[in-house]
């Protein structure tokens, strides 16, 4: 081993060594304390990363190429992106104050309501399905001309609330990313090794966000697969890509 003999460089040069190590011999490993940290630093970044990306989207206001079906009732079809937040939370991971979770909310919306006329048989399940999807609307029943209530009007507001997760798993060096309405009414969770999860990842998660592609999804080395629920609805189940 050598040494850089000036004054305030043998940290640096420890350093440079103990890293070039680590990279050219596989038994060198981390210590979970290590990993524990470096996955925290990740989280943290990331958080920054989003917090600015969601503030400049909500100054452009992008119109997003997504189409949002409610089965054959309603498509809200490419809505505009209307504002959005990030926040976290910390827990302490073996006395260690640690990111336990990131989360990211936006609305996306249209200008105008949107207007439906179903038969008054259909009423009841059209309005189990708006619900389902969590759209506002109102309903009022329409009389003919004979003063029969056949049919009835729903105007609903297209405005739809998108939803991401970020849960990191400390112990398997892992997070797992939940999407709710990203480009549909759904959810569905995928799941990255701590260090594939990069800036590059982000940005195709934005892309995916806006409707550009889908590339975030084929990311993802593991999916759905008994991944976690706990950021899920009650009784919403979890779509599952395979790549």
């Amino acid at each position: 081993m050598t040494t850089d003999k000036n004054s305030g460089k043998l940290l640096e040069s420890l350093r440079a060594q103990s890293d070039a190590m680590r990279g050219q011999d596989k038994s060198v490993k981390r210590t979970p304390d290590d990993a524990l940290k470096d996955l925290d630093r990740r989280m943290w970044k990331s958080f920054k990363w989003l917090d600015e990306a969601i503030g400049h989207l909500a100054v452009i206001r992008p119109v997003v190429a997504h189409d949002y079906r409610v089965a054959d009732i309603l498509t809200i079809a490419s809505p505009q992106f209307d504002q959005g937040f990030v926040s976290y939370r910390r827990k302490a991971f073996a006395g260690y104050e640690a990111v336990e979770y990131i989360e990211l909310f936006y609305r996306l919306a249209l200008p105008k309501a949107v207007e439906v006329t179903v038969p008054v048989s259909a009423a009841a399940g059209v309005d189990d399905r708006l619900r389902s999807a969590q759209l506002k609307f109102q309903y009022r029943a329409l009389l003919d001309d004979d003063r029969i209530v056949r049919r009835g009007l729903f105007s609903v507001t297209p405005a739809i609330t998108g939803f991401v997760k970020f849960l990191p798993d400390y112990r398997r060096q892992t997070i797992e990313v939940t999407l709710r309405n990203v480009d549909r009414f759904e959810t569905v969770a995928v799941e990255f090794a701590a260090d594939k999860f990069e800036d590059s990842t982000l940005e195709d998660l934005v892309r995916f966000m806006l409707g550009e592609d889908n590339a975030f999804l084929r990311r993802a080395p593991l999916v759905g697969v008994g991944a976690r629920k706990a950021a899920l609805l009650p009784n919403e189940e979890v779509s599952s890509y395979r790549v």
